[in-house]
């Protein structure tokens, strides 16, 4: 399938959604259309106020913090799941002792730490940035721990018979094994920075898409929360797509597919 199908098909079953929510919110097929839009507005109105919030210029402020919080949530979650994600594959021993409290660290309830990182380091950014960082590092370190572990003993072997040194070793092993199971990780972790950064601003903040978010919520205004989980959403797909381009560009490692008539 070529790209233009692929985004044609996207933008296909996008277009769908939005027919059959309004088709649900403009006429009175399961409850009358005033309750319905209610509960859940209708996509024009969100659309409408997904514009005006962009078009006054309101909602880049609150972008601006957010993308800070979630920036640094990521780089520090990600280059410490890749640190200790290696460091314990390559100790057995560190792993088998830290094993039990790493398990139990990883099935803490983030929510449950939002109001203490609050209470450690304060309204501002910094408990956004550390609610995040508690998402990004688990799934960054399981993922580079199970890649390196998922080296072929027999490369290995061949490797060190080639007389490689350790630091030759996690060049050019460790590290390639690793590497996509790294990219595949940091795909699921840039979300995951997001929601950090958006729950702990919805706890407790004064700014960021969170605060708009339960802002709009709190008087219930559904067509802003609506609109605030659009730009969520926009918002998601632009940082993955910078993390997809990025990888395109370190993943060189790969060999080209070979072509007809050639090796």
């Amino acid at each position: 399938m070529n790209r233009a199908k692929l985004i044609l098909l996207q933008f296909a079953v996008g277009l769908g959604f939005l027919l059959i929510w309004h088709i649900l919110t403009a006429y009175p097929i399961f409850a009358p259309t005033r309750q319905t839009q209610f509960f859940f507005s209708t996509p024009i109105d969100v659309l409408a106020r997904v514009w005006k919030e962009f078009s006054s210029g309101e909602i880049w402020g609150h972008l601006w913090i957010t993308l800070v919080e979630t920036v640094l949530a990521f780089v520090f979650g990600a280059c410490g799941g890749i640190l200790f994600g290696f460091l314990f594959a390559r100790r057995e021993l560190l792993a088998a002792v830290f094993d039990p409290y790493i398990k139990a660290a990883n099935a803490l309830p983030r929510v449950v730490l939002a109001p203490i990182f609050a209470l450690w380091f304060g309204l501002g950014i910094w408990s956004k940035v550390a609610l995040g960082f508690t998402l990004v590092f688990f799934i960054v370190f399981f993922n580079v721990y199970q890649g390196v572990r998922e080296v072929s003993p027999v490369v290995l072997a061949n490797a060190r018979m080639l007389g490689m040194n350790e630091r030759q070793l996690l060049r050019h092993v460790y590290w390639p094994a690793a590497l996509t199971w790294m990219f595949s990780s940091l795909h699921t972790s840039v979300g995951f920075a997001l929601v950090g950064a958006v729950v702990g601003e919805y706890l407790g903040s004064s700014a960021g898409l969170g605060y708009k978010i339960h802002e709009a919520e709190s008087v219930f205004d559904v067509t802003g929360v609506f609109a605030g989980m659009v730009i969520l959403s926009i918002f998601v797909i632009l940082i993955d797509a910078l993390v997809t381009l990025v990888e395109r560009r370190l993943l060189v490692w790969r060999p080209a597919p070979s072509t007809n008539g050639q090796g």
